[in-house]
């Protein structure tokens, strides 16, 4: 009889169920590292031959603060406006058949494909004061364009699609007899919403608003002709690093580019970390 050390030996030496494991690992890993990790390193490289006190300098200097909180406040809110809204589209596409279904599911994907310099003249265009929605604003003391307020509406529009192609494939999984049996169990609608589909949801949800945060901290060309561009009220960190860049100013630059990958990085490992928890939580996502 086979001992348990010569059947475990024999496990591991059984071929990987992926053809070739560790050639495709070891391209991943390169490919990689040439893409992400050496322009990265590069950043932090460049940022490492500034003085402490030089670096602090930059990074506090008001214009960059503002810059900074103007970028990721308005991604903030531009995720969850779409973590909403998202997924009421997602609902509507996934639970109703109707004329034009077809071309609703296809209009969601049109912010992959549009150039985002295109999409942020056409945004301008329309909340311009004199545009189309610009002028319906107007009369209700509303600016949109050329403000803050614009800049959301812009990552909102570029944002959509990931929350929206995140949680439609976990709600088409929902089985509606799950519905039906909470609705057998004395559960009304607000309760089987609350109890069994967000549950099940929070996972796509969580993971559809890091891609949109994601998306839109960076966001330059949609951005830009909508923004203004004004230091101080509604220009962007990604702005301000191509600002600097003009200037000669390579340090400027790179402190800018460091403290936004910091703070990236920090909260999406944090909303890895919520999306881990609610996956253990619930069940859900596994």
């Amino acid at each position: 009889m086979m001992s348990l050390a010569a059947k475990a030996g024999w496990r591991l030496r059984t071929p990987s169920v992926i053809p070739g494991f560790g050639l495709t690992l070891g391209f991943a890993v390169t490919y990689l590292t040439l893409i992400i990790l050496i322009p990265l390193a590069g950043v932090f490289w460049r940022t490492s031959e500034l003085g402490w006190s030089e670096f602090v300098a930059l990074v506090s200097d008001p214009r960059t603060k503002s810059a900074l909180q103007l970028s990721f406040g308005a991604s903030l809110i531009a995720a969850a406006v779409n973590v909403v809204f998202g997924t009421i589209v997602a609902w509507v596409l996934v639970r109703y058949s109707f004329p034009g279904r077809r071309i609703v599911d296809a209009v969601v994907d049109l912010p992959f494909a549009l150039p985002t310099a295109v999409a942020g003249i056409s945004l301008a265009a329309i909340y311009a004061p004199n545009g189309w929605v610009g002028q319906l604003l107007a009369p209700l003391g509303i600016k949109a364009a050329f403000t803050p307020l614009g800049i959301v509406i812009a990552l909102i529009f570029i944002g959509l699609p990931f929350v929206v192609r995140t949680v439609q494939p976990v709600m088409l999984e929902i089985d509606r007899e799950v519905e039906e049996a909470a609705a057998t169990l004395g559960a009304n609608r607000f309760q089987t919403i609350a109890r069994v589909i967000l549950p099940a949801l929070a996972p796509a949800l969580l993971t559809g608003f890091a891609l949109a945060f994601a998306r839109a901290v960076g966001e330059y060309g949609s951005v830009i002709f909508i923004a203004g561009n004004i230091p101080y009220f509604s220009e962007i960190a990604p702005l301000l690093i191509v600002i600097r860049l003009e200037e000669f100013n390579y340090a400027g630059a790179t402190a800018v580019a460091t403290i936004m990958l910091v703070i990236s990085f920090l909260m999406l490992l944090l909303i890895n970390l919520i999306q881990a928890w609610s996956r253990r939580r619930f069940g859900y996502g596994a």
